[in-house]
């Protein structure tokens, strides 16, 4: 979408479908990976002395083991729910901001590399708000074989009563406050996501609307890596926080974010901020990748099918006449994320 140019309707739904669409393509691809990521932030290292594939398989092996294939999709299906709704959110607040900030363009019909972070951290936060619920509930069904003595959850509806009646709606809730702080994780990669796909148009003389899966693949890759190296420890605290509901050992109860920071770093050092860091690298990249080609390629396909604006033509970055509407190329979110890639 250029700078200036309207939303509609079409292109609010355009943009949900897409996401949702792609979202959920990488969040079934992937589960297995995420359900051993939340593990390792929520419970630390699992005992591989004697295991030569590393935690990774381990892992693998374990869950198989003690749960069958489908504890490799715990918390698939509250994933999937939350995807439509968070897509949904992300986007049409997404599409507002970027109205309210179109006078900061770059004078090419994109948005400055400021101006992009706050609509992708404006409508992260909006996301965010919304969704927790779904997200402390896909938290708990991926780590409820791991607990003994407690009763699990049969299904999402019955995690959400049952976190209501034992701990309030402020269970909902838990992990909120490091999920606000991980807006920061979209406020980078969007951004980069951005400039990265502007650099391959410019240099490949074509417009960010026409580059080939494999420069998305690459722009997407690249933009997504950066993000999570400097901002994954939100997601070991936010992680912990919501899982510790079912915490029935007082030496592992966290007052809140400040305790939960100070008690990983007393007991684990630095490096018990990036627990699973490896695992989530393998889990969101090839993700990322998934979600924003799949997002660019449905968008694309969609508009072209039925344009939201009609035939008439506008003018894109080379200073040619093309179709109405450009793909918009600020329109691809990352996860909670943390959450949802």
């Amino acid at each position: 979408m250029t700078v200036g140019e309207p939303r509609n309707g079409k292109d609010i739904i355009y943009d949900a479908v897409s996401g949702a669409s792609a979202g959920a393509i990488a969040a079934t691809i992937m589960s297995p990976l995420d359900v051993i990521k939340t593990r390792l932030q929520v419970y630390g290292l699992p005992d591989v002395s004697r295991n030569k594939g590393g935690v990774i398989v381990s892992s693998l092996q374990t869950i198989i083991r003690n749960e069958g294939l489908r504890g490799l999709y715990r918390g698939l299906s509250p994933t999937l729910a939350a995807l439509l709704p968070n897509w949904a959110v992300y986007f049409a607040v997404y599409g507002q901001l970027k109205e309210l900030l179109d006078s900061h363009g770059d004078g090419h019909g994109h948005l400055t590399f400021g101006a992009n972070m706050v609509a992708a951290s404006g409508a992260g936060a909006a996301t965010a708000i919304t969704t927790n619920p779904l997200w402390v509930v896909k938290t708990r069904l991926q780590t409820q074989g791991m607990r003994v003595g407690v009763v699990p959850y049969t299904s999402i509806s019955s995690a959400l009563r049952r976190i209501v009646h034992e701990e309030g709606f402020k269970g909902l809730y838990s992990g909120l406050l490091p999920s606000l702080a991980g807006i920061s994780h979209v406020a980078i990669q969007f951004p980069a996501y951005e400039k990265i796909k502007l650099y391959l148009a410019e240099r490949d003389h074509t417009t960010t609307s026409g580059l080939s899966p494999g420069k998305l693949a690459i722009a997407s890759s690249m933009s997504k890596i950066l993000a999570s190296l400097l901002t994954y420890p939100h997601e070991v605290i936010r992680s912990r926080l919501q899982e510790q509901g079912h915490m029935r050992n007082p030496e592992t109860h966290y007052a809140g974010v400040v305790d939960c920071v100070k008690k990983v770093f007393q007991k684990e050092g630095v490096t018990g901020f990036y627990r699973g860091c490896g695992t989530n690298l393998l889990r969101t990249t090839p993700s990322a990748v998934i979600t924003f080609t799949s997002y660019e390629m449905i968008n694309r396909f969609l508009q072209h099918v039925l344009p939201p604006h009609g035939n008439t033509p506008s003018k894109p970055d080379d200073g040619q006449t093309k179709p109405n509407r450009e793909v918009k190329s600020n329109d691809v979110n990352d996860l909670r994320t943390s959450k949802m890639i």
